[in-house]
């Protein structure tokens, strides 16, 4: 069976829904893990509802697909190691400032991707694309900037927070595309096994990858993970329906498309941020982050035109 091709769109939005949940569950666990042992528990505690997805889809949807095409050995791994990555530095970025701003940064990616494209394979951006840049450089210095002077504004605080930011919207980028060109590869446009068995496949090797390296250098964690399962059950759980959702919408339409009505996430982060944290925001957040989602907006129109 293959998925109809409207069905991007509720993917896209319980994806969402799902990630914002997710994150507000992992980042009350980053006190008690550390970032890398959050970052694990995303795909660790994810691995049961990644399985019972591709039961699902083996049973009610059964395609042919190939599992291990060639292409998906390639860019698999990379989009893999990419979301670890970006899922650490998000983390990590939240603690320092707060949950929406870090979600705001997250969504850098579709910029970069544009970015990338006009450095890397020659794709003009235009005026409206150049208009996209430095709208987008002026959100990311009112983001960098909040409670910083001006003889501040360049200094190692705005630094810490503009690389991590930026690396974070990069590693999710690199994943969304490496992602798209798995699921299509095992499987083409629109196939719900191919999707479960690209995001069970990844949420494997990112655990394996994840253990190797907390074993080897800080046992204690891994122990910790363990015992904190009942958080980390529900943000696993979350964040393998976020995957799945984002995965269902890549198979169908672009990955430009699917970020784009992705934003709804900065909303969801914002009344997240306020309700369940207390944090509020900045005038000058505020701002920062519409910016963003407006550079976000226009880099999108400049391709479509």
């Amino acid at each position: 069976m293959i998925l109809p091709g409207w069905l991007w769109i509720p993917a896209t939005i319980a994806a969402a829904a799902a990630q914002t949940a997710r994150n507000a569950l992992q980042r009350r666990l980053v006190a008690e893990l550390g970032g890398v042992g959050a970052t694990l528990v995303r795909f660790l505690y994810g691995l049961p509802a990644s399985f019972c997805l591709l039961l699902a889809a083996a049973s009610l949807a059964p395609a042919p697909i190939e599992p291990f095409a060639p292409t998906l050995l390639l860019w698999l791994p990379l989009g893999a190691l990419a979301q670890i990555l970006a899922t650490f530095l998000l983390l990590d970025l939240m603690e320092r400032r707060n949950f929406a701003v870090g979600v705001a940064w997250s969504k850098t990616e579709i910029l970069l991707i544009a970015l990338a494209g006009w450095l890397l394979l020659g794709d003009a951006l235009g005026p409206l694309g150049w208009t996209a840049v430095v709208v987008a450089s002026l959100g990311v210095l009112l983001l960098s900037a909040k409670g910083l002077g001006l003889s501040r504004l360049f200094g190692a605080e705005a630094r810490a927070v503009a690389w991590r930011g930026l690396a974070s919207g990069a590693g999710f980028a690199a994943a969304a595309v490496a992602y798209r060109a798995s699921i299509l590869a095992a499987g083409g446009p629109g196939s719900f096994l191919a999707v479960t068995w690209a995001l069970l496949a990844a949420q494997a090797l990112q655990s394996l990858v994840l253990l190797a390296w907390l074993t080897s250098r800080d046992r204690p964690v891994v122990l910790a993970v363990l015992r904190a399962w009942r958080t980390s059950l529900w943000a696993g759980t979350m964040g393998a329906l976020a995957s799945a959702g984002w995965f269902t919408a890549f198979s169908l339409a672009p990955a430009a498309s699917v970020r784009t009505l992705g934003l709804v996430e900065m909303v969801m982060a914002l009344l997240v941020s306020r309700r369940l944290f207390r944090e509020r925001p900045s005038g000058q957040e505020l701002v920062g982050q519409a910016l963003v989602a407006l550079a976000v907006l226009l880099i999108l129109q400049a391709g479509a035109g």
